[in-house]
């Protein structure tokens, strides 16, 4: 039997911490399903088929990755792909908390869901979706945050995206 875990998020766009979560998850189980939420309270910058393109284009042809997209309950779609496990990737504190919540509410709904969580690297651990598209909408550049494919779909919504990895301060006396 295949252990097959369904990674849940906006990805809103998907960031070099996702990916490490990704791969690091491809240690533990035989296939990920990269599960895109739509959630109508929530602006996005990309729609979720543009999303789920940019996702395909980054996965290319690996058979353990496959990516889907879901609105309403994630345990819905849990049943629906025949998995039985959510993987998710924690940074601080205060997604441990969000997510131990969400965690007790899907297994309360379905007594046959666990959620795996992975420590992001640290090399990712500030790193976020929101904050990503912040900086770059302000010209910022995410070099090295985000994926080169997906840096250059940011530089088509924010033309102001430096290719940069930090700004360069004059030196003071």
């Amino acid at each position: 039997m295949n252990k097959v875990a369904v990674y849940p998020g906006s990805f809103d766009p998907i960031t070099n911490g996702h990916v490490d979560i990704i791969n690091r998850g491809l240690r533990i189980f035989d296939k990920i399903i990269i599960a895109i939420g739509y959630n109508p309270t929530k602006s996005a910058l990309f729609t979720v088929e543009e999303r789920i393109e940019m996702i395909k284009e980054l996965i290319g042809d690996n058979p353990k990755l496959e990516v889907g997209s879901y609105s309403g309950l994630l345990v819905d779609y849990l049943e629906e792909v025949n998995a039985t496990v959510i993987l998710r990737g924690l940074r601080a504190m205060s997604d441990f908390e969000y997510e131990f919540q969400l965690a007790l509410i899907n297994r309360r709904l379905d007594r046959q869901v666990e959620t795996v969580f992975l420590m992001t690297g640290s090399k990712w651990f500030y790193c976020n979706s929101r904050i990503i598209k912040e900086a770059a909408s302000f010209g910022g550049s995410v070099r090295g945050l985000v994926p080169d494919d997906i840096l250059q779909k940011l530089k088509e919504k924010f033309p102001l995206l430096k290719e940069g990895n930090a700004r360069k301060r004059k030196e003071r006396c």
